[in-house]
Formats: C-alpha cells, structure tokens, sequence
C-alpha cells in the first residue's frame, strides 16, 4: 500500500465503468493506475479520478506495472482554473508539456516546478509568465537549455545585445549580425525565470514588451530544439493576444 500525492495528467477510458489514469508524483514518477468501476454514477471515486487532479491518493503500488486505486482525496479543487477558459486551456498545455517531459527525466524538480505552478495560476497570478517559466526550467529536463551566462557563438559574458532561437541563445556585441536586439532587463529576466523557486512567487508584474518577447523566443525555441509539437499549445496559441 502507498499514500501519496499526486496530479492526474491522463485518464483512459477501461471497460464500461473503469478508466486508468496516469499520476506525477515527486518520489515515485508517473504512476499507471486502474481505477475499477470509477465510471459508475454510484462511484464515491468519481469525482477525485478526473483528468487534472491533484490529489492524495491511496493505491496498491505495483513497480513498472499497472497499480490499483483504493482511495482517493482532493487537495486543492483548482476551482479558479477550471472556471476560466485561458486557465483550463494553459493547464491542458503544462499537463501535456509535463507528461511528455517525465519520460526524458527523474521528476523530483519537475513534480514540484508544475504543481506549484498549477497552485500559482489557482493564486491568480499571470498565466503567460509563469508558463514561460516553468517551460525554461523543463528545457533542462529535455537537454536542450541554452547557456544562460554566455553568448553562443563565441562565449563572452559581457556585452550580450541580442536573443536569437535560430542560433540558439545569447549574441554578444561582437558577434551581432542581425537578430533581436534584447534589452539587459529581458536577458536578466529569462535568468530569473530559469532561477527563480516558483514557491516563492507572490506577484508578477512585467510589463507586456518583456513578456511578449521572452514569450515569443521560447515558443520559437521550443519548436526548433525539443521536437515536440503538442496540440495543447496549437491551441493555447489562439487563446493568448499580445496586441
């Protein structure tokens, strides 16, 4: 028997009344479960087996294979999400975004990074940034994090004018040619953002250039170097204006 904190990321359909649901957890990874006779109208585990959420969960653990659900409880019922279109449209994407992240990597820092982020959406705080943020720190879960002290064609640390996806990071003075020129302030919040502890965040106010291009770079770079192409963002993408 386990006890443990979770967040369902997927649910599968099982029969006629049961479904299986995959949990991140921090210690254990993600978690297969079959949740027998969920589906059924008279199920008290109806409600707690659904698709994003997070949960204490009570199961019989089965390495490598598939465990079975005893019981379940809601943590937090993410009410605010689930009654905003952008908000339930931002967690479909990191659910997704995380899921594919978790097979690549060990999960301690990537449980902690989304719930905490799911917690800080539920707070009220801006969705944009803080899907930029988490989506920087999975980049080194993916292994494709870009130098974040230098710039990438010729490693000086000084004199950084520019942020170029196409070439992979940082551009120097010296090695400028035409790229986005980029301000001190958004090549120290994309630091920010890649250090920050998410847990610690109570406000984010940046202004709406800063946020629309680090925003934009990491859409960009996203598509060039992870090789993930997820329809969450399709539509995530249609929801946000920068305008």
């Amino acid at each position: 028997m386990l006890e443990v904190d979770g967040f369902i990321l997927t649910e599968t359909l099982y029969g006629e009344t049961s479904k299986i649901i995959h949990v991140l957890t921090k210690d254990y990874g993600v978690i297969g479960v079959m949740c027998k006779g969920v589906n059924s109208m008279k199920s008290v585990q109806r409600a707690v087996t659904l698709k994003y959420t997070y949960a204490h969960f009570v199961i019989y653990y089965k390495k490598d294979k598939l465990s079975i659900l005893k019981s379940a409880d809601v943590i937090d019922p993410l009410k605010k999400i689930r009654g905003d279109l952008l908000l339930i449209s931002v967690l479909t994407y990191i659910s997704e975004l995380t899921y594919q992240v978790m097979k690549q990597s060990l999960g301690k820092d990537v449980y902690e990074n989304f719930v905490e982020t799911v917690l800080k959406l539920e707070a009220g705080l801006d969705p944009v940034v803080l899907v930029n943020i988490l989506e920087i720190k999975y980049l080194k879960e993916l292994g494709v994090l870009f130098n974040l002290d230098e710039c990438v064609m010729c490693g000086n640390k000084t004199s950084i004018v520019a942020i170029s996806s196409d070439k992979g990071g940082y551009i120097c003075q010296n090695c400028y040619t035409n790229e986005v020129l980029a301000s001190k302030k958004i090549i120290q919040m994309l630091r920010m953002y890649y250090y920050v502890n998410i847990k610690s965040i109570t406000d984010l106010k940046i202004d709406k250039d800063t946020k629309k291009m680090i925003h934009l770079f990491l859409e960009d770079y996203y598509e060039r170097y992870t090789g993930l192409y997820l329809n969450s963002k399709k539509f995530l993408k249609t929801m946000l204006d920068f305008d």
